[in-house]
Formats: C-alpha cells, sequence, structure tokens
C-alpha cells in the first residue's frame, strides 16, 4: 500500500512543487559548500557592504560573505532536522505501537506519560534541558526529537488499534510469536502510510524547531555558518542590507514549504485511499 500511495501522491501537482523546492534546497547543501566562494567565517570585507562583483549577496555585520555563509549553512540545519525527525519517528512509533499492542495498563501508563510531555511546548522544553545540559548540537536535535514522540505515539497508537485487532494478528499472537516479531512484521506493515505522513510532518517541523532555535542562540555555535543563526546574527542590520537575513529565510521557507507540500500530498492521498476502503 505505502509504495501506491507514494506512487498517486508523486502525480499531484502539490507534490512536485514541493518536491522542485526540495530539489533546490538539496543542490544547495549538497554542492553549497564545494562552490562557496571564500570560507564561511573569513572575514572578506567592510560589514554590510552591498552586493558587488565580489560580493555577490554583499557582507553580513562582521564582514563575511553571505554567499559563502549561504552555501555552506544549510548542511547543519539539513543534518540536525533529519536527525530530530528520525529520533521522533522512531521513538513514537515504538510507544504508539506498543500501547495499541499491549492494551490495558501497559496502553494508559504510556499514553498518560505522553500526556505529560504533550503539556510542554516544543520550544520551550527543548530550551529548559539545552540551558540545564549545555549547547550540543546532537543534544538540541535530540531534544527536538523527544518533543517530538507524544505525538507520533499518538498517531501511531490510533492507526495500529484496528491492525492489532485483526486476524492475522491475532493468529500470530495465539501460535505463541514474540511480540517484537509481531510488531515488525505483522503490525508496522500496516500503519506504513500514516507513517510516512509523521515522517514529513516532523521533518518540516524539525527545520522550523531547529531554525528558531539557532535564532534565539541555542543551536549552532558562531561562527559556524547556519541558516537560523544568519537571520539572528544580522538582523540589527536589516534596514541598512536586507539579503543578509532575507537569503537565509527564503532558502528555510523553501525547504519548509517543499516539505509540506509532500507531506501534505502524501495524507491526502492516504485520506482517499482510505476512504474507498
Amino acid at each position: 500500500m505505502s509504495t501506491s500511495v507514494l506512487g498517486r501522491a508523486a502525480r499531484t501537482g502539490r507534490a512536485r512543487l514541493g518536491v522542485g523546492l526540495l530539489g533546490v534546497v538539496a543542490l544547495v547543501v549538497v554542492l553549497g559548500p564545494v562552490f562557496a566562494p571564500h570560507p564561511y567565517d573569513a572575514i572578506v570585507g567592510p560589514p554590510l557592504a552591498d552586493p558587488s562583483g565580489a560580493f555577490p549577496l554583499g557582507t553580513d555585520i562582521l564582514g563575511r560573505d553571505v554567499l559563502s555563509r549561504l552555501l555552506d549553512g544549510g548542511v547543519n540545519l539539513t543534518w540536525m532536522a533529519v536527525l530530530a525527525a528520525g529520533i521522533g519517528v522512531v521513538l513514537g512509533s515504538l510507544v504508539g505501537l506498543t500501547a495499541a499492542y499491549r492494551g490495558g495498563a501497559v496502553d494508559a501508563v504510556l499514553m498518560r506519560a505522553m500526556d505529560v510531555l504533550l503539556s510542554f511546548p516544543e520550544i520551550i522544553f527543548v530550551l529548559l534541558f539545552v540551558s540545564m545540559l549545555g549547547r550540543s548540537t546532537v543534544l538540541t536535535s535530540a531534544l527536538v526529537g523527544v518533543a517530538f514522540v507524544p505525538g507520533v505515539s499518538r498517531v501511531l497508537r490510533g492507526a495500529a488499534i484496528p491492525v492489532v485487532g485483526s486476524d492475522y494478528v491475532l493468529w500470530a499472537r495465539v501460535n505463541g510469536l514474540p511480540a517484537g516479531r509481531i510488531l515488525l512484521r505483522e503490525v508496522l506493515p500496516g500503519v506504513t502510510s500514516p507513517l510516512m505522513v509523521e515522517a514529513g510532518t516532523r521533518l518540516v517541523w524539525a527545520v522550523s524547531a531547529i531554525a528558531s532555535l539557532s535564532y534565539l542562540g541555542f543551536g549552532i555555535a558562531p561562527p559556524a555558518a547556519d541558516w537560523g543563526l544568519m537571520v539572528g546574527e544580522n538582523q540589527d542590520g536589516l534596514s541598512v542590507a536586507p539579503l543578509p537575513v532575507l537569503a537565509p529565510i527564503a532558502l528555510i521557507l523553501m525547504m519548509a514549504l517543499g516539505g509540506n507540500l509532500v507531506a501534505e500530498s502524501v495524507a491526502r492521498t492516504v485520506g482517499r485511499t482510505e476512504g474507498r476502503v
């Protein structure tokens, strides 16, 4: 079912536009560091210089080439967002599937624990632990991922409950197959469509969350290049030189919008498919 859903979703105009936007961002992330004209941390000119032949997007508030920092800045945001989304989806799926499969007291305890985590706004949750444990890219990504666990677990639990009650899962349980094997081989394939939607949605949210944390000064440490950090560093010079702020914002929006269009296309296709069942 998951392959057919992806195929139908890929034929929609919304998905094609999203893939196109993500393709542009991917080119910047993969090839940008190779073609950056200057080191991302090198001071190469006067602060907030206008665009010129030497500096196509001008310089930032410290005199660094904006184009070079822009081409280098997507790598950190991308791997951190992928790591955060991966942690959130894997842990959330584990909790949700376990709750649906075990039921009873296990289900109740796990869901109440998720309710407690869900009561904390995601950004506040991450800022709280980063302020206590210190700044780290891996830690920040992991905390963003943990903040996604309650939402993912609820979606996967709801999708898995009908699958757990199906005849083939009941047969496997009666025949004494290990719970882990049943979850991986029988239950998980039945929830791949909502799982794909969650993965795409959480990736988009991870991009926004990590860019926001970098803007607030809790993400990548200077002088590293990062699109969210670039916005925060150069906001005071926005009226004089807008490109150091607007250029990274444009790429963040392209990444978030592209991922959202693809995830929404898959979600709509899943909804139409389930509506016909």
